[in-house]
């Protein structure tokens, strides 16, 4: 090379801003897509992500933002990226945040901030960014020399994605952005975590359990779907005969159709997968963490013993005393675990096919009730009709996601997606187009309720406008139909949860996308079929009659165990 050639590099390596900087880290991590909203702040952010093979997608809120990105995490494994500019932009971006963090997926938030010369007192549109986001990430930080962009960069990532996934933040200020670092720099290199192999002592110690129990039984969680592990807890449920739960996290890692599938828990009350856990003695948990549902739920009186499986100890509670925890890769901990095992253990009853029997039950009466308003039960039987194994439902927050995730029989992970760390409202239509585009050979619908729906409605307009075609199935009783179903539990009356909606199909076509109503029962199954099959963005407003609920509340309250 020329000296002229060699003096241009070393000339446009030195005038490299932060911005470009920032951007060839995280091209170095693989990013693909940011999704945020531009401000005065980090327009040299935006900008530098021009011609480098990252996609900005420009969204309607920064909310619906950190949801693309908590979702394209969680289905990737690899953290997902939202940028917001400073103040109000930084504070939308912390629901889906928080979101990410409670439900174990990695994603990256990034937020313009105020000069330095500013941050330390009272100025126009700044507050302490850093201090608001500590605690609902992994890391919180801000950005406050050029130098530092390769090193903190590398660690929000390995952060992000380490053995307990969760959000990061980092806040740049606007003239740091600007700068220049003292010499050229390059980003770091990536490391890979690599899988751990448990330790034999405790793998022969949970053997001594499992040989000595009586009646155990399995229990999945989301860290199962995140290891891969569907394989693995297959051969261990099959080996030993036992039957497995799953969280409402985990659904799909087992799948409901192996005569060993219990369902998922989950639910308000003491559903019927809850009473293949009465005379449970030993639990084996496979990637399961508290966060996802009460532990008290399942062993009320703290007195089953605990194998507890996973690439990090357990959360102490008093209801989850754990008697043996095997830390380390999920797949081998369970092969490890099964190979210790003496053979001719068989633990398996006729309460999981009970237990199986009342679910397909409830799936039946719902194919054949062609009420109108819809009742939940169909709404559940015709989505799983519509769909593929492979195909992703996320399903909102509400009396939508209890049908759902109960009932909806599933068969691969991550192809049921709620929110049950959180349990927040509005993260369906947003996830739904991360969803697309982390999976695009699988087709996508988000199940949500009114409610939920006109929380981020407007990304109608960023699938359309993107090009990313998916399907929103909105479930219309015009309340909050959860809130209504737990006032009339507990206090026998509900007040303050009914509202009224646009004509949700007009809305949907004013946004560009293709719009359905549904005016009778037999009509839904092939509006969904129409609607996920075309290259398109569709909306269907879908009338549903939660009465339902309540009988079901009834229903399982009059149940005794054990079954």
């Amino acid at each position: 090379m020329g000296t002229e050639g060699a003096a241009g590099e070393r000339h446009t390596a030195e005038a490299e801003d932060v911005a470009h900087l920032l951007v060839r880290c995280l091209q170095a991590e693989g990013v693909e897509y940011v999704f945020g909203i531009p401000g005065e702040e980090n327009i040299r952010f935006v900008d530098a992500l021009n011609g480098s093979g990252i996609r900005y997608v420009l969204v309607r809120h920064e909310q619906a933002a950190s949801f693309m990105a908590e979702i394209y995490g969680r289905l990737t494994g690899q953290a997902g990226v939202c940028s917001a500019t400073l103040g109000p932009g930084a504070i939308n971006l912390l629901l889906g945040t928080a979101d990410a963090t409670t439900n174990s997926a990695p994603l990256v938030a990034l937020a313009a901030q105020g000069s330095l010369r500013r941050v330390h007192k009272e100025s126009h549109q700044v507050i302490d960014l850093v201090s608001m986001f500590a605690p609902v990430t992994r890391w919180a930080a801000r950005i406050e020399c050029p130098d530092a962009v390769p090193e903190m960069v590398r660690k929000a990532f390995r952060t992000a994605q380490s053995e307990r996934p969760g959000a990061v933040f980092l806040a740049v200020p606007e003239d740091i952005e600007a700068e220049h670092p003292s010499e050229p720099l390059t980003p770091l290199q990536v490391d890979t975590v690599r899988a751990v192999a448990p330790s034999p002592s405790q793998v022969a110690r949970a053997a001594e359990v499992l040989t000595a129990a009586r009646h155990p039984v399995v229990l999945a969680g989301h860290g199962a779907a995140r290891a891969g592990a569907s394989a693995a807890l297959v051969r261990f449920a099959e080996r030993l005969d036992v039957p497995v739960a799953t969280t409402f996290h985990g659904k799909g890692v087992f799948p409901d159709d192996h005569p060993n599938a219990l369902g998922a828990v989950g639910f308000m009350r003491h559903d019927y997968g809850n009473f293949g856990f009465d005379a449970a003695d030993v639990l084996v948990c496979v990637g399961y963490e508290i966060q996802e549902f009460d532990p008290a739920r399942i062993n009320p009186h703290g007195d089953k013993r605990i194998v507890h499986v996973h690439r990090f100890p357990a959360e102490v509670d008093a209801h989850y005393p754990v008697a043996v925890g095997i830390e380390g890769d999920l797949s081998q901990a369970l092969d490890a675990l099964g190979a210790a095992l003496p053979d001719g253990l068989a633990h398996h009853s006729g309460t999981t096919a009970r237990i199986r029997g009342l679910l397909d039950g409830e799936l039946r009466y719902g194919r054949g009730n062609d009420a109108f308003p819809l009742v939940p039960q169909r709404v559940v039987a015709d989505v799983r009709t519509a769909l593929d194994r492979h195909d992703i439902v996320l399903a909102d927050t509400g009396a939508g996601k209890m049908w759902m995730s109960r009932l909806y029989p599933t068969y691969e992970p991550d192809t049921c997606l709620v929110s049950n760390g959180l349990s927040t409202m509005g993260f369906a239509l947003p996830g739904a187009l991360a969803a697309k585009l982390a999976r695009p050979d699988r087709r996508v619908l988000a199940m949500m309720g009114d409610g939920s729906f006109l929380m981020n409605s407007q990304e109608l307009e960023t699938a359309v406008r993107e090009r990313v075609p998916l399907t929103v199935l909105v479930l219309v009783d015009e309340e909050y139909g959860l809130i209504t179903w737990k006032m009339e539990l507990e206090l026998g009356r509900h007040s303050h949860t009914r509202f009224t909606n646009p004509d949700l199909a007009a809305y949907a076509e004013s946004f560009g996308a293709r719009g359905y109503a549904v005016e009778a029962a037999d009509q839904l199954l092939p509006v969904l079929r129409r609607a996920l099959d075309d290259d398109a963005v569709s909306v269907i407003a879908c009338p549903v009659d939660y009465s339902e609920n309540l009988r079901l509340t009834d229903r399982l309250g009059s149940l005794h165990g054990p079954f």
